[in-house]
């Protein structure tokens, strides 16, 4: 089963810090975001299987971020607010939102909510998105996702094993997000590509790295594209284009 890739949307950092950390404390792979263009981003670049989205973002209302997004997205959308009187909870409803959860809250609770939101969603965004991606193009590359072939700007084809290919599909759904060691672990044991047991995990995605870099970087000792971010682990540092049927 897929690790859940939860997108936080909230304008204040420390409350968009705090869900963060505890959802990664459980299971899921969350993705900060402030505003609506950086939720867009998130969702044009890659998976996302569940929005947690405040109502009041400074300048911009959640409420019509959520309506907007339910004219072309089904992805599950769980509103969370301060305002939480029967005819505010109803507005979240009426706009396209599976649940409605209000500040204060206790985070064991909203785990649980989006627990129950995610295990009732028949149609996953995650598994739409898997299923129309083609190519995705980065820095001059192209992957293609349906064949897993990998050319060069150079219009050559490099050969690249199976994690090495599993490692460059999690970086590709997470262009300019930080991610730590134990992050990209649990995405390759979603693909199938688990480090083995008796490997040191962490050395080990150090070393898939390096022969990622080898692979795709034109000096791997001074990377442009999967860059070392430090005290937390590796970003993919280029835009991704992403074309779809």
């Amino acid at each position: 089963m897929a690790i859940p890739r939860i997108l936080v949307v909230d304008d204040d950092p420390d409350m968009r810090q705090m869900m963060t950390q505890f959802l990664r404390q459980n299971g899921t792979i969350a993705l900060p975001a402030a505003n609506e263009t950086e939720v867009r981003t998130h969702i044009d670049g890659g998976r996302v299987d569940l929005v947690l989205l405040d109502v009041m973002l400074g300048d911009e209302n959640g409420l019509e971020i959520c309506k907007r997004l339910r004219r072309d997205q089904d992805v599950p959308i769980i509103m969370v607010s301060a305002l939480s009187a029967d005819h505010q909870r109803m507005e979240g409803y009426a706009v396209g939102a599976d649940d409605y959860v209000a500040k204060p809250f206790n985070p064991d609770l909203l785990l649980a909510r989006v627990k129950a939101v995610l295990s009732r969603t028949k149609r996953s965004a995650s598994l739409v998105h898997r299923r129309n991606v083609e190519t995705f193009q980065f820095n001059g590359w192209t992957y293609d996702a349906k064949s897993s072939e990998v050319w060069s700007p150079n219009k050559v084809q490099v050969a690249l094993s199976r994690r090495e290919t599993a490692l460059l599909r999690v970086l590709l759904a997470n262009p300019f997000i930080p991610l730590t060691r134990e992050e990209i672990e649990i995405s390759l044991d979603v693909t199938g590509e688990a480090i083995a047991p008796n490997e040191a995990s962490g050395r080990a995605i150090d070393v898939l790295v390096g022969r990622l870099r080898n692979k795709i970087e034109a000096n791997p000792k001074d990377p442009e594209i999967l860059k070392t971010e430090r005290g937390v682990g590796y970003m993919f540092s280029t835009d991704v284009v992403v074309s779809s049927t």
